[in-house]
């Protein structure tokens, strides 16, 4: 292809490709049993690739062939759609039908039905959390109806390895008219009008920090794209990469333009993101040939480069003076500001750093007007954010609203609310660095003062919802210890503070905690904030402080009462018998406290000949018993000293956490039988030689259990839930209270 030379070259190449999106924007799906074409979109983001959507591409070609319709039917390789927990997902056009969690041996079924005789296969289209309705057409799924989707446009529609199909969205239209229409101080002046914050998380004003480093005296500056996303949780800046990735490319050549003296960029992105950087990598290659980056672009004297950095992943190197050092091949630890970037950043010369979502609103900006952009939003917050929704919510995936959008909307209405009718509890944001908002700000506008007024912070926008068996002391102490772990260690109030934070929460969670515990929380969470010396140790108290603030009543149930509400905290969770219900059970764990396994599985006939193998048979769970069994020694009583003991304990509670969430294997059930067999002939005490005899048990008179949860993918007796965090019920009888 020869090079963009023009705004006329990239209208040639928009009209020679946008034909290819009349069959992709049609939602009349009575048309596809006579269509001349039909296009099948197939997302192959990171979670439906991770789920087997590359073994769909292939039963996809295999059909298509087997069927004779290669002519008529053309695969298209998409970016993230962003509902995630339902991928696999497939988009069949006409009709905009979307399928979901599709697997190899669906294809032939909706290839034979859908696509041949114009049937949908209704079992596999959207069905509403809440109501079970099905929704077959993917412009009708409330999840994206209540979206403003700007950054993620082109997400799920394009294919991210074709330049030609992002021209044809009018993509690097705005760096041409930049080019030949704009100074410098007129694109300044446009980002400056719209409004346009960082997307990192502060929320600092773009063309503010534009301007620092134009103004900055310097004969080479540098841009560079923060895509190293650490947050738990949180994946928006990987899927604008893997399914949007010009956009960041035209943004990033845009700000160098506007800055001056920049004629190179870097993009920082994550090694655990590989498909991202593979993808980033095609984009600047195919950018590169096309004449749109790298010497005399469009045409003109302006001349810039990108290259990758793929991060090594330490969470601490998204701060940006340590992300600088990185890429300068140094050990990426913070420095002290001043100076600040704007002035020393990168080899010691001025430098912008924003991060993906950033970059990619800046094409659309120059291309549609700083009103367009104001257009949504609120007073002080404009344009749109991205967020990934996670956690206890029925539609889990990567959600795009304007700012200002209340949590509720986002929850109930993009979310379709808890599962399982639960109640909701809070909302983590922020990540890491972020806090808790409970649920009586549930219509607080999601904006940067609103949030932090909260005691939180937008950050990258992770949003993990909590239901009612999600513990907020235990929510705290799982943040600080991701903060503990990922602390560079370099200045003193990190290092020593978020350590002994921990240990306290730790105290806490155990019963061991005092009142004044809290007030010394306080007081280490002020140190540690205004005395470290970056970002992560200045907003690691967030999740404890913020907690500590709305649910201080959790706290104090746990060090006055001894107990957690929830029931996540195990040394604070307490077993109540009930006589008329609990006496099998009490009856055989006598008889194995007396004598073990041996003496357990000897007396059981005559000791509970209709009780306890009638009660699993009929209405309790094996598997459940099993799971829970092994609870204690996996988590309290093993002292880890003997091989055996330590790692095949753990190794047998996991492989029936799997089997009672749906996640299991038949030949997990010999695993667990040869596990058994070696910690009990391997283990040096009675802790470990006896562990395992309730799952032994239980594989020897109910395998037939077992299989169920495995073949039919199901409980026989629903008290195993999907996802199951911790033990609410008594384990042989559904719905006893605990």
């Amino acid at each position: 292809m020869a090079r963009i030379s023009s705004i006329q070259d990239l209208q040639e190449i928009k009209a020679a490709t946008e034909p290819r999106f009349r069959v992709r924007e049609d939602q009349d799906s009575t048309k596809v049993e006579t269509a001349p074409e039909i296009q099948v979109r197939l997302c192959r983001g990171s979670s439906c690739t991770a789920s087997g959507a590359g073994g769909i591409a292939e039963a996809f070609e295999a059909s298509i062939k087997r069927n004779g319709v290669e002519d008529r039917v053309k695969i298209i390789i998409t970016g993230c759609h962003g509902l995630c927990e339902m991928g696999p997902i497939v988009i069949i056009n006409p009709g905009d039908t979307l399928y979901t969690r599709v697997k190899p041996e669906d294809i032939e079924e909706i290839v034979e039905n859908h696509i041949l005789n114009g049937e949908i296969v209704e079992s596999l289209v959207y069905h509403d959390p809440v109501t079970g309705k099905a929704i077959p057409s993917y412009s009708q799924i409330s999840f994206y109806l209540e979206q403003k989707r700007r950054v993620l446009h082109n997400n799920g529609f394009i294919d991210p390895w074709s330049i030609e199909e992002y021209i044809a969205r009018d993509g690097y239209q705005a760096l041409a008219r930049v080019l030949s229409d704009m100074k410098p101080e007129e694109v300044l002046e446009e980002i400056k009008k719209s409004g346009l914050r960082g997307r990192g998380g502060a929320g600092f004003p773009t063309a503010t920090k534009w301007g620092f480093v134009r103004s900055a005296p310097a004969e080479e500056k540098y841009v560079v794209c923060n895509g190293d996303e650490g947050d738990p949780g949180a994946y928006m800046n990987r899927s604008v990469l893997e399914g949007n990735p010009h956009s960041v490319i035209e943004g990033m050549a845009i700000g160098a333009y506007a800055i001056g003296n920049v004629r190179q960029g870097y993009a920082y992105v994550r090694a655990e993101y590989p498909l991202a950087i593979e993808t980033l990598s095609h984009a600047i290659a195919q950018a590169r040939e096309y004449g749109l980056l790298g010497e005399n672009i469009l045409g003109t004297a302006f001349s810039f480069s990108i290259d990758i950095f793929p991060g090594a992943g330490a969470f601490v190197c998204g701060e940006e003076t340590a992300l600088l050092i990185s890429i300068e091949g140094k050990r990426g630890n913070p420095r002290q500001r001043p100076p600040f970037p704007a002035n020393k950043g990168l080899f010691g010369k001025p430098t912008t750093i924003n991060n993906v979502e950033t970059w990619s609103n800046i094409p659309q900006i120059l291309f549609n007007g700083a009103d367009w952009f104001a257009s949504v939003g609120n007073e002080n917050c404009k344009g749109t954010k991205t967020f990934s929704l996670v956690g206890k919510i029925n539609n889990t995936g990567l959600v795009e609203v304007p700012l200002g959008t209340s949590l509720r909307k986002i929850v109930f209405d993009i979310g379709a609310g808890i599962p399982e009718g639960k109640k909701f509890k809070a909302v983590q944001i922020g990540g890491p660095s972020g806090g808790c908002i409970p649920s009586q700000h549930m219509d607080v506008p999601v904006d940067y003062e609103a949030v932090t007024a909260l005691g939180a912070i937008m950050g990258s926008g992770g949003l993990v919802v909590m239901d009612e068996d999600s513990c907020m002391v235990d929510v705290a102490k799982f943040f600080l210890e991701f903060t503990r772990d990922e602390s560079c260690g370099k200045c003193t109030p990190c290092r020593g503070g978020i350590p002994k934070m921990l240990e306290i929460l730790t105290k806490i969670t155990q019963g061991k905690g005092a009142t004044e515990d809290l007030d010394t929380l306080a007081e280490l969470a002020e140190m540690v904030t205004s005395a470290s010396l970056c970002g992560l140790g200045q907003t690691a108290p967030n999740p404890v402080l913020s907690t500590a603030r709305h649910f201080r009543h959790e706290y104090e149930a746990h060090i006055v009462d001894k107990r957690c509400p929830a029931g996540v905290c195990r040394t604070l969770v307490a077993y109540h018998a009930l006589e008329d219900k609990c006496l099998p059970c009490l009856e055989a764990v006598a008889s194995y406290d007396a004598g073990g396994y041996e003496t357990f599985k000897a007396a059981l006939p005559e000791l509970v000949p209709e009780r306890l193998v009638d009660r699993l048979a009929t209405s309790g769970c094996a598997v459940d018993l099993a799971r829970f069994s092994m609870i204690v020694p996996a988590q309290n009583e093993s002292c880890t000293k003997c091989p055996p003991c330590r790692l095949g304990i753990a190794q047998m509670a996991n492989i029936l956490h799997d089997i009672a969430t749906g996640n299991g294997k038949l030949e997990m059930l010999e695993l667990l039988l040869e596990l058994g067999d070696t910690i009990k002939i391997g283990s040096e005490c009675p802790v470990g030689k006896t562990a395992p005899d309730i799952v032994l048990f239980t594989l020897e008179h109910f395998r037939n259990q077992y299989e169920d949860h495995i073949l039919n993918q199901r409980c026989p007796f629903d008290i195993c839930e999907k996802f199951l965090s911790h033990h609410t019920v008594c384990p042989l009888k559904a719905g006893a209270p605990v």
